[in-house]
């Protein structure tokens, strides 16, 4: 028998962030709970700032019946001249029963203790209230709070708890507050709480006293309303996704109202206004023709006819805050950009101050421009030199956000080249999984010297990311290296930058950081995992011509016939696997005596005296030697009674071999 189940727990406020980031594991904690009691089922999932709502229109009542089985010993262990021995007794005792209620049963290996029990399903009522706080126990938001004398905590004081099955009010506790039928309208319609008898009554009241329950109904309600805002004033709203869903978290009633802030502060530069509206107040910016409006777009969370006082309140609150920008801003272009201040600003323990890994930086930004043929290199230096200098100014220190960013704007008042304040707003690119790039080579220098100065730098000190913690965001910084170095095809060469630099890291292990940094390239290309192993293992450690090499290789991994080619070249491996692959390998003219030899080494100093623009079609050329390569192993006796011959012959293959792993290790692709 089903019935319906509602389970409503009041809160206080809920903040948003914290509650966003667990929402997606919400349903799933609540849907093993169900299963762990057998009452699984489909449920609905709402929430409110003051509400989590657990809705079930079709709920067991009762457990379904279930069979217990248990398996003991052996029959021939169990019994010893037709006498129960302890293994017997045990499981009896195990079971609550005597040893002559025990069955036996046959598994396929002989007759073994057997019991089986019918276990009556319990009443859901009686499981509810354990499940709930088993759910609430299990909700992670971070940091949490007591309240009133109570030593247990959670996000928010728990102010009410309704479990109602059907029209009956499922008896429970949660932080001691009892189960009940009431719940709270909005703060605007009564403080006083209004009481149900069964869903379909707490569904309506909610609606009747001005609370929109589904989180999507909030959402279309705020859309509709920018929309039609839009479309009356002209103008285009900008929908942050992330504030959108903030927003929708933090309202029961949501109405889009725009408002305005004196011309004045569209002085600032725009990404000022916008994180100052943003973080500070959750306003979202609007824009005409493409430009910055001294409008806003505020969410209120009122039940009014006026909403004119709630704008006049939020324009008042926005002015000191844009006054305040206004203030930091003129302050640090009088003061102008200088590294000076860097040197009092810790990095990290044991990698000193911020202005010594700036030094850091220069150098190796300094060697990637020889390597990159960048001529500019006293920009270069000047631009690493200036890249953190912003992180003294007052507008920062208050919006740390806009690190790099102040930096580009503090630097083109100043009259600073283009190209060094251009790289002052990108340095930190890409800083995100979907984010931009730096926009040029010059820009890429700066990007990359700070990324590869994190990594080097941490983990000279041990500073390695373990498990999922990776608190400097090395893992990020590994991809966003590959990821300029592919976008701007530059020969990022980390194994050659490692050992250049490797005196400004003292404790650093280049084997440890290179594997780490291969370990990321796992996660990053999306090939065979054994045809990157293959890459790697020709020994390459240029981001660049790795992801050439790749790209080169995994077609013809992917290609119908490449199982052909698998045979041949594990026959290459199995001759050669005695063979010191890392000498210099020799083959004498004067030894080849078989025809089918003779054909290989021809074909094979024919491809390798060619000069090949792309890894394409080199590879072309080497996997074209398969004919000559079957007929040698057809035809010719590689262990011949002559050393001398039989080196010879391992040799010939061992070059072919060593030709395709300057490229890939071939032996290590599987499919």
């Amino acid at each position: 028998m089903n019935k319906p189940l509602l389970i409503e727990i009041g809160v206080e406020e809920l903040p948003a962030i914290p509650f966003l980031k667990e929402l997606p594991n919400i349903e799933k904690k609540w849907s093993d709970i169900l299963e762990k009691n057998r009452l699984l089922c489909d449920f609905d999932f709402y929430y409110t700032p003051r509400r989590l709502v657990l809705w079930h229109r079709e709920f067991q009542v009762k457990q379904e019946d279930s069979v217990q089985e248990q398996f003991g010993a052996p029959v021939k262990i169990a019994f010893k001249d037709g006498e129960p021995t302890g293994a017997a007794l045990g499981f009896a005792k195990k079971c609550g029963v005597s040893v002559d209620e025990l069955d036996k049963i046959d598994q396929g290996r002989g007759e073994v203790l057997y019991f089986k029990k019918e276990v009556a399903g319990t009443d859901a009522k009686d499981l509810l209230n354990d499940m709930v706080n088993e759910f609430i126990n299990s909700l992670n938001f971070g940091k949490s709070m007591r309240w009133a004398s109570r030593t247990d905590t959670f996000i928010r004081p728990i102010r009410s708890l309704s479990m109602i099955l059907g029209e009956e009010v499922v008896e429970g506790e949660l932080f001691g507050v009892k189960s009940s039928n009431f719940s709270f309208a909005h703060r605007m319609v009564s403080y006083e709480p209004f009481t149900y008898n069964f869903a379909g009554d707490y569904f309506a009241k909610l609606d009747n006293n001005g609370v929109i329950l589904y989180p999507e109904d909030r959402r279309s309600r705020i859309l509709n309303q920018m929309k039609d805002i839009e479309q009356r004033h002209g103008v285009n709203i900008e929908l942050d996704k992330e504030l959108l869903e903030e927003v929708v978290a933090i309202t029961e009633y949501p109405t889009a109202l725009i408002g305005k802030f004196d011309e004045e502060f569209l002085e600032l530069p725009e990404e000022v206004i916008v994180t100052s509206m943003k973080e500070h107040q959750r306003y979202f910016a609007v824009y005409k023709d493409g430009k910055l409006t001294n409008n806003f777009i505020v969410v209120s969370n009122s039940k009014t006819e006026d909403f004119g006082y709630i704008i006049a309140g939020n324009e008042k609150v926005l002015r000191p805050r844009l006054a305040d920008g206004m203030f930091f801003y003129k302050n640090d272009i009088n003061n102008g950009l200088s590294n000076e201040g860097l040197k009092k600003l810790t990095f990290v323990e044991g990698l000193g101050s911020m202005y010594e890994k700036s030094q850091r930086e220069a150098k190796i930004a300094s060697f990637l421009a020889d390597i990159f043929n960048v001529e500019q290199k006293d920009l270069v230096e000047k631009a690493v030199m200036l890249s953190k200098a912003d992180l003294m100014s007052e507008m920062v220190f208050e919006f740390t956000e806009l690190q790099g960013l102040m930096g580009y704007y503090y630097a083109k008042l100043a009259g600073e080249d283009e190209l060094v304040y251009t790289a002052l707003k990108e340095q930190y690119l890409p800083d995100g999984e979907d984010s931009e790039l730096p926009s040029n080579k010059f820009s890429s220098i700066i990007a990359l010297s700070y990324k590869l100065d994190n990594l080097m730098g941490l983990f000279s000190v041990g500073k390695i990311p373990s498990g999922s913690k990776d608190p400097f965001g090395l893992r990020r910084a590994a991809a966003g290296i590959v990821k300029i170095a592919m976008e701007h095809e530059l020969p990022v060469d980390l194994g050659k930058i490692i050992d250049a630099l490797a005196a400004s890291y003292p404790g650093l292990d280049k084997k440890q950081l290179v594997e780490f940094f291969n370990e990321r390239l796992f996660k990053i290309f999306e090939v065979n995992p054994s045809v990157l192993k293959a890459v790697l293992g020709s020994g390459e450690t240029d981001i660049f011509k790795i992801s050439k090499k790749l790209c080169a290789l995994n077609p013809v991994v992917q290609s119908d016939n490449f199982k052909e080619y698998t045979t041949t070249f594990k026959r290459v491996a199995n001759i050669i696997k005695d063979v010191d692959i890392n000498s210099e390998l020799n083959v004498n003219d004067s030894l080849l005596e078989d025809a089918a030899e003779k054909e290989l080494y021809s074909a094979f100093t024919t491809v390798t005296s060619k000069d090949y623009t792309c890894y394409e079609d080199e590879l072309e050329a080497l996997f074209a030697l398969k004919p000559q390569l079957d007929n040698f192993f057809d035809n010719v006796f590689v262990n011949h009674e002559d050393e001398a011959i039989k080196t010879n012959r391992k040799n010939t293959i061992g070059l072919v071999y060593q030709e395709f792993r300057k490229i890939a290790d071939i032996k290590e692709i599987t499919i």
